[in-house]
Parts: C-alpha cells; structure tokens; sequence
C-alpha cells in the first residue's frame, strides 16, 4: 500500500466535506453524540450536509494556521488530519491535531499510523492532541499512545485532563 499525505486545497476540499460526516457518524460512539433533529452531526440545528460543510470552510481559508491534510492510499482518498496551529492550537504547543479519520476499509493495515506520523513530519515543534479518556475508546488511546511512543522514542507527556473540549487523554510531544 502507498500511503501518502497532500496538502488539501480549495479545489479539492470537498474530499474532506465528503468524509466529514463519516468521521463525526465514527467518534459518536465513543462520545455517545446523537444526530440533531436533521439527522446530521452538529450541535447547532444545521439541516443539510451541504450546510455542515460551509463550517469546513474554515479550514480553507486559513493557509499559515489550519493544514487540511487528505491521506490517500494507492490513488484513492482514506481519511483526513486537521492540523491546526497558532491562534487555533492550544497555547502550549505549536501543533495541535485537531481531528484524525481513516475509512474502516483501511483499518488495522498500518495506515493510521504511517499517516500519523507522515503528518508529525511536516512540522518540527511542540505538538498535542486530545482524544476520548474512557473506556469505550481504549483503542484510541492505545493508538496514540503507541505511534506517539514509536516515533519519539518513548519521549511523550500524557495525563487525563481539562481542555477546551472538556477532560480528555492529552498527548504531548517534541519533534524539534
């Protein structure tokens, strides 16, 4: 399998938008969320997936801050990494994995984790990311714990604590 990792563009934005609403279907059984009152993944009352899709603008909008990354394997798209940076990470790092998606067909292949670390290689400083402390989400945790541990050599910081998206498994790291 050839895993690659390219930079998303306008252009091709849709690709994310496409597997956005797979993503948030996914981590709904770990954080338990249920569809609004349109079947759709948001909090607020967004009625289509096209409307769900204008809040991925963002990410398109802010070249030298959010890094829509696309994960293609052999040609085609298998999931996405949401690197944020800057005034859009928390104040502690310089890179924060804001949301991390393979498709289920690509799965337990080694994927995630070439790509995990393909996205850790793009940029050189402190680096965090959160993920669900639970049970229910214990292959999550073992996920990142183990990449993280792999490729900095058992140099990470992890503690359940508060941040901005409540408690959570926090993960933090030097590549520099």
């Amino acid at each position: 399998m050839n895993v690659q990792l390219k930079l998303a563009t306008k252009e091709n934005s849709n690709i994310i938008k496409n597997m956005y609403p797979l993503y948030l279907h996914d981590i709904s059984e770990h954080y338990e969320n249920t569809p609004n009152e349109y079947g759709i993944y948001e909090d607020e009352p967004i009625k289509t997936l096209a409307e769900q899709y204008d809040i991925q603008n963002l990410w398109f909008e802010k070249p030298e801050e959010l890094f829509p990354f696309l994960i293609i394997v052999d040609d085609k798209p298998a999931g996405f990494a949401l690197i944020a940076s800057k005034q859009f990470a928390p104040p502690t790092t310089d890179y924060y994995v804001n949301e991390f998606f393979i498709l289920r067909p690509y799965r337990g292949k080694g994927v995630s984790k070439i790509a995990a670390k393909k996205t850790f290689d793009r940029f050189s400083g402190r680096w965090e990311l959160y993920t669900n402390h639970l049970p229910k989400n214990i292959i999550g945790q073992k996920f990142w714990r183990n990449t993280i541990h792999e490729y900095t050599d058992n140099d990470i910081f992890e503690e359940i604590g508060d941040t901005f998206h409540g408690t959570k498994t926090i993960f933090r790291f030097r590549n520099d």
